[in-house]
């Protein structure tokens, strides 16, 4: 009876309406946080580098994902003809989405790399109608801007000066563009396998392409590290939380929403950033990144307003 009522009220939360939006939500929080917690490890630690981070990010994730795969009975093989997605996903993310943007942090502010990764949602709608051929939405597209307006205007100092990294900005640009790609590849793989798979084969595969990378590139700088204990509690929520939970909380709200609303989401990274870092005094407070934060949220709203969401799968997810 216990089983019965659990399996019975974990359909009726599937089937809330807004339950794939709060998860989206929430994945979206810990992708802002891992921007101030990855500026803080290179602050913390002079002698570490992106491969490093992410070589460590990626082995923490994998031992973390590979036994609650095992636990849940989650642990599907990959069928014929569908390891060359998985290798081109884990290729574009984690491999080369988190080499840009992690390259991207080291030279400009955390809250500031996450505002640029937040205009993907601009082009994931224009990436789907050219590959997939669906429609494009005008309240998404409307709410996308309106959130981009926001997003500017976080991006701007209290003199209404702009000044960053143009090497930063270059590498953050290729991450918006990896990501989109990304999506792209997930809707070829989410009709087939739970989205606790994909996250697992992908933090797996991806650390079998950091891995040889790190030990040729940065073997030199291991010996300098201080391996203190903050440095293995920034470590391990970037691993948990950002590369293992936030991926399977995008990839179910991709499966329940569709890429072009799901997509949205990562409009409110920002806020998330930004909010950490004030409350860190890692960056200091600014009424125009409130005012952002404020048309960022109703960009988002606009942007999930009205009808029916397309799902890219009709099957429940299990």
């Amino acid at each position: 009876m216990r089983e019965g009522k659990g399996r019975s009220d974990g359909n009726a939360l599937r089937g809330n309406r807004y339950f794939a939006p709060f998860l989206m939500i929430v994945a979206a929080a810990f992708w802002g946080a891992s921007f101030i917690f990855t500026k803080g490890l290179f602050l913390n630690e002079p002698a570490i580098t992106p491969t490093i981070i992410l070589t460590g990010r990626m082995l923490i994730a994998t031992l973390f994902t590979v036994p609650l795969l095992l636990l849940t009975g989650r642990l599907e093989r990959i069928k014929k003809g569908h390891l060359r997605y998985f290798l081109i996903l884990a290729f574009t993310e984690p491999f080369m989405y988190s080499i840009c943007e992690t390259g991207g942090v080291q030279y400009v502010s955390g809250s500031l790399a996450s505002i640029i990764v937040a205009t993907i949602p601009l082009f994931i709608p224009f990436g789907m109608a050219l590959v997939y051929k669906e429609r494009l939405k005008v309240n998404a597209v409307i709410g996308v801007l309106l959130s981009l307006v926001g997003i500017a205007l976080m991006s701007l100092n209290s003199d209404f000066s702009f000044s960053a990294s143009p090497k930063g900005l270059a590498l953050l640009a290729c991450a918006v563009f990896i990501a989109v790609v990304y999506t792209l590849i997930l809707v070829k793989v989410l009709d087939h396998y739970h989205p606790i798979t994909i996250t697992c084969y992908q933090n797996l595969i991806g650390l079998f392409y950091f891995l040889p990378l790190m030990l040729v590139m940065d073997h030199e700088s291991l010996p300098l590290l201080s391996y203190s204990p903050k440095m293995w509690l920034m470590l391990a929520f970037l691993g948990v939380f950002c590369s293992t939970v936030a991926y399977m909380l995008f990839n179910y709200g991709v499966k329940r929403l569709g890429a072009t609303s799901g997509s949205v989401y990562n409009n409110i990274i920002p806020v998330f950033s930004l909010l950490l870092a004030l409350a860190i005094r890692q960056e200091s407070f600014s009424w125009l990144k409130v005012a952002g934060m404020a048309i960022v949220l109703f960009g988002l709203t606009v942007a999930q307003r009205n009808g029916k969401r397309k799902e890219i799968s009709s099957d429940a997810v299990q």
